[in-house]
């Protein structure tokens, strides 16, 4: 049995004909841009506006951390919930930039 065949928490995922997780792998997809499209695929059939937010919330990472644009936090203090997660992004984004340098 395939990992694709199988899911934890649902089936959101195994009724779509390509599978987030295996179309991000297959086309090199970042981290940000990969949670963008895993939300995207499944925001009708498990968390509907909530999903929608954390896509919004992948983008403004994603601009912050790749063109290092301010993003003005949500006036709920909502972006404060993820500045753990913010530090996390950036630091992988460093390393792998990096990494990338060395390559070269």
């Amino acid at each position: 049995m395939s990992a694709l065949d199988k899911q934890e928490g649902g089936n959101h995922y195994k009724t779509m004909k390509i599978q987030p997780t295996e179309y991000n792998q297959a086309n090199g997809i970042g981290w940000c841009e990969g949670n963008i499209i895993k939300y995207a695929s499944r925001h009708k059939a498990k968390n509907g506006a909530e999903d929608v937010k954390k896509i919004i919330h992948y983008a403004e990472l994603l601009l912050q951390l790749e063109y290092t644009e301010d993003v003005k936090p949500e006036p709920d203090g909502a972006s404060e919930r993820y500045q753990d997660e913010l530090l996390r992004h950036k630091l992988r984004s460093d390393n792998l930039k990096a990494a990338k340098k060395k390559e070269l």
